[in-house]
């Protein structure tokens, strides 16, 4: 055998050590959904509130965000104050409460507000699986027509707002919002 084919192993060790290297250094966030520009999907679900079907019709006609969530979520929790706040400005909010106890979720709306217009209830999660939601919290902008222009994964906060909120008013400027 020759000699220089002893060293093939550790050209392999050593790039495969190059690429576990540098994926240390990549932000999750920074992973592109693959939905932006597409219709947002479809779903027949209850809202948590009311118990009423809403679907994929119910999104349409306005700008939105829609917000995925859950009262487990710690994330979640430092979010809501500001989602509040957004809303009451006025920022139209639809909730997905994700693999969620109803229970839990209604006292969590009632103890520390409701940001949303409504808030469906994802418990298998089918609806979260179909967007590809990683975590909660994660946020989709969505345009009039449906259509998913943005992304958003983790809390929405005082901080990442002013860059965000250039893609809403982008958004609602464009439906008349």
């Amino acid at each position: 055998m020759k000699r220089w084919a002893l060293f093939i192993p550790f050209g392999i060790f050593i790039m495969l050590g190059f690429f576990l290297y540098r994926g240390l250094f990549l932000d999750p966030r920074d992973i592109p959904s693959a939905l932006v520009d597409k219709e947002f999907p479809e779903f027949n679900l209850p809202t948590l509130v009311s118990n009423q079907a809403k679907t994929v019709n119910d999104i349409k006609g306005q700008a939105h965000l829609v917000n995925v969530w859950g009262t487990w979520c710690i994330s979640c929790r430092v979010e809501h104050p500001f989602l509040v706040e957004l809303a009451q400005k006025g920022v139209s909010i639809v909730g997905i409460n994700y693999k969620d106890d109803n229970t839990a979720a209604l006292k969590w709306l009632d103890d520390l507000g409701n940001p949303y217009i409504f808030s469906v209830d994802d418990e298998n999660g089918t609806l979260s699986m179909d967007l590809g939601v990683t975590g909660a919290p994660e946020t989709f902008f969505v345009d009039a027509s449906g259509i998913i222009r943005h992304k958003h994964q983790g809390p929405i906060t005082v901080d990442n707002w002013p860059e965000l909120k250039k893609i809403w008013v982008n958004l609602s400027a464009t439906a008349g919002n």
